[in-house]
C-alpha cells in the first residue's frame, strides 16, 4: 500500500547519470518539510507509559465559537466534520514520567500533513491512547492528557506539551440531568435490580488460548419470582458501535419504565455487550473474532434458559439491535433461524454488498473513495447535506490507530485471515480500491441477501415471516439502501417479511415516536409479545403520532 523508490538496475555512464540526477532534482516535487511537537510525560506519573500519541489541532476562532463562554477546554476529532480537526499520531513504546518525546506531525496526519495547515492561530491538545481503543470509545478511563494550548501553525513556535492529567472513568449507573424524569428513576431501579452476566466461554476461550467473557445484563420484568412456575419471553438486545456493557444504561432504563408503567409487556431482556478490542464482533463465526454466534447459541443461552424462568423455545426468543447490533441480530436470525422466533433489526450495517453505504463491491474495478465519474462517494448526511466522505472516514480512523475503527471492524468480522495473521483489508487504504478476492470471501460467507437468496427453499420454513426491518430514509449513513436491495430479494423469492421505511428519519431519530424518543421500543415489544403470547390482552394504546 505504501509507495516504493524506483531502483535504477542497470549500470550507467557518467556522464548520462549526471543529467539524470540533474533532472530528477529540477523535476522532483520539493520534500515537505517536517514538523515536531515536544510531548512530555508529566512528572506526577509514576510509572512508564505506552500508547497512541495523538495530537488535535483546531483553528481557534472556530473552536471558541463552539465552546461554552469561548473557552476552549478540549480539542478533539468529529467524525461528522472529519476536516475541522487536523490530527497527528505516533506509536509510543515506552515513556517515563519527565521523559519529553518529539511527535513528527507530518509522517503520520489527517487531513494532510500540519506543514500544510492554514496559517493561523489553532488551539492543541494532546492525548496518549493508552488502551488503543480510541477508534471506539474516543477518550476512555485511564488516557492522559495534556491542557489545551495555543499556537501559531504551521510555522510558528510551539511550547512543550505535558501529559499531565488522567481520564477518569464515567459512573455508568448515572442518566444526564436532561434525561427525563421518568428515566432517571428507572435507572435507579435498574442499578439495583438489573443482574450482571459475566459468562466465560469455553467455544470462544478455546479459540483464543484465555479465558474470554460474555458480557451483559440481564434485566426482570416487575413481579418476576423466582419460586414460581411462570415463564416470560426473552428479548436479546444488543447495541451499535462505539457501545458497551458501561453504556447501555439508557435503552436498560426505557425497558424497565415502559414495563413497570404497563406500557411494554413482561418480558425478560438480556441486554448483551458486543464490543471487543476489535470494534464490534457482532456475534458472527469469523476466523478472526472468534465463534460468537456459536458461543451464543450453544452456551450462552442454555446456561441464561437454566437459570431463569424463560420460555426456553423459538416463540419466545427475539432478537433487537441498532445499527451494527441490527446487523448482529438479522445475522443471527438467519444464520440460527431455528433459534430465535424472529429479530427487530433497526438501521442495520449493509446486509447486501451491493449496496455499501453506497458502492457496490462487487462492481468491475469497485472503488469505495471514488464513484465510477469520479466523484467521491458520501458516507455521512444530515438533512440531505453531505458531512463526510467514506475516503475522508477511511484515512482519518488510520491515523487515529489501527485497532477498533467501524471500518477495520468490518474487516474483522468479514474478511479471510491474512498470512500475518490480521485480517486482510477489503480495499486500499491511500487509494480506495477494492480487493475483489476479499470481497468474494465476504460475498460467500457474510452478505445476507445472498444468503438468503441462494438459500431460501431449505431457509424459508423456519425463518418465513421472522424478519422486520425498520430504517429511515435519511438514514445518516446511507443503509436504507442496503435495506431497499434485501427487501427486493426477500421479494423475489416469496418471502414474508416486514421492512418499514420511516419517512425522514435518521440514524438517530429513527425510534422516536411522537414527543418519545425511544417509542419504538413500545412498538417492537409488543409485536414480540404478540408472538409468544398469541392470546394474551391486547397492548395499551400508545402515542403513535410519528
Amino acid at each position: 500500500m505504501h509507495s516504493r523508490p524506483l531502483v535504477l538496475g542497470a549500470l550507467l555512464g557518467a556522464g548520462l547519470l549526471a543529467t539524470l540526477y540533474a533532472s530528477a532534482r529540477q523535476e522532483s516535487p520539493a520534500i515537505p518539510t517536517h514538523h515536531y511537537f515536544h510531548v512530555q510525560l508529566g512528572g506526577s506519573q509514576t510509572q512508564p507509559v505506552s500508547g497512541r500519541l495523538l495530537l488535535f489541532a483546531e483553528e481557534a476562532g472556530a473552536a471558541k465559537a463552539e465552546s461554552r463562554d469561548g473557552k476552549v477546554t478540549e480539542v478533539d476529532a468529529d467524525p461528522f466534520h472529519p476536516t475541522q480537526t487536523a490530527i497527528a499520531a505516533q506509536e509510543v513504546e515506552r515513556m517515563v514520567p519527565g521523559q519529553t518525546i518529539d511527535i513528527d506531525v507530518d509522517a503520520q496526519a489527517f487531513p494532510d500533513a500540519w506543514s500544510k495547515l492554514p496559517a493561523g492561530d489553532y488551539v492543541v491538545q494532546a492525548v496518549l491512547d493508552v488502551h488503543h481503543n480510541y477508534n471506539y470509545l474516543e477518550r476512555d478511563a485511564g488516557d492522559l492528557l495534556s491542557d489545551v494550548i495555543s499556537a501559531h501553525l504551521p510555522d510558528g513556535d510551539v511550547p512543550a506539551i505535558k501529559l499531565d492529567q488522567t481520564v477518569t472513568a464515567n459512573n455508568p449507573w448515572v442518566l444526564p440531568d436532561s434525561a427525563p424524569a421518568n428515566l432517571r428513576d428507572a435507572a435507579k431501579t435498574v442499578h439495583q435490580q438489573a443482574q450482571p452476566l459475566d459468562f466465560v466461554s469455553p467455544e470462544l476461550s478455546k479459540f483464543w488460548g484465555r479465558a474470554i467473557h460474555m458480557y451483559g445484563y440481564v434485566l426482570l420484568p416487575p413481579g418476576y419470582d423466582a419460586a414460581s412456575g411462570k415463564r416470560y419471553p426473552t428479548v436479546y438486545f444488543t447495541h451499535g458501535f462505539t457501545s458497551n456493557k458501561d453504556r447501555l444504561l439508557r435503552p436498560m432504563a426505557y425497558v424497565q419504565a415502559g414495563m413497570s408503567s404497563g406500557q411494554m409487556p413482561p418480558m425478560i431482556w438480556v441486554f448483551l455487550d458486543e464490543s471487543s478490542a476489535t470494534g464490534t464482533h457482532e456475534f458472527a463465526d469469523s476466523v478472526n473474532n472468534g465463534p460468537w454466534g456459536q458461543a451464543l447459541t450453544t452456551e450462552l443461552i442454555p446456561y441464561l434458559e437454566s437459570k431463569y424462568h424463560m420460555d426456553g423455545n423459538a416463540k419466545g426468543r427475539f432478537l433487537n439491535g441498532h445499527s451494527s447490533g441490527g446487523w448482529a441480530t438479522l445475522w443471527l436470525q438467519t444464520r440460527y433461524p431455528k433459534v430465535f422466533g424472529g429479530t427487530w433489526s433497526t438501521s442495520p450495517d449493509p446486509s447486501d454488498f451491493h449496496d455499501f453505504t453506497g458502492s457496490d463491491l462487487y462492481a468491475a474495478h469497485a472503488n469505495v473513495y471514488r464513484k465510477p465519474d469520479g466523484t467521491p462517494w458520501p458516507l455521512v448526511r444530515d438533512k440531505g447535506k453531505v458531512l463526510g466522505t467514506f475516503e475522508q472516514f477511511a484515512k482519518m480512523e488510520r491515523v487515529l490507530g489501527a485497532y477498533g475503527g467501524q471500518l477495520a471492524s468490518f474487516e474483522w468480522v468479514f474478511s479471510p485471515r491474512g498470512k500475518d495473521g490480521r485480517p486482510q483489508p477489503m480495499f486500499d487504504r491511500d487509494t480506495g480500491d477494492v480487493d475483489p478476492e476479499v470481497v468474494a470471501y465476504w460475498h460467500d460467507h457474510y452478505d445476507i441477501a445472498h444468503r438468503l437468496q441462494s438459500n431460501w427453499p431449505a431457509l424459508k420454513p423456519d425463518l418465513d415471516a421472522k424478519i422486520h426491518l425498520y430504517v429511515g430514509t435519511a438514514d445518516t449513513f446511507y443503509l436504507d439502501g442496503a435495506a431497499h436491495r434485501l427487501k427486493a430479494v426477500l421479494d423475489s423469492v416469496g418471502a414474508h417479511a416486514e421492512f418499514r421505511f420511516i419517512p425522514d428519519r435518521t440514524h438517530f431519530d429513527l425510534y422516536r415516536v411522537g414527543d418519545d424518543r425511544f417509542g419504538l421500543y413500545k412498538d417492537i415489544s409488543w409485536a414480540m409479545y404478540a408472538v409468544a403470547r398469541p392470546q394474551a390482552v391486547a397492548k395499551p394504546k400508545l402515542n403513535q403520532a410519528r
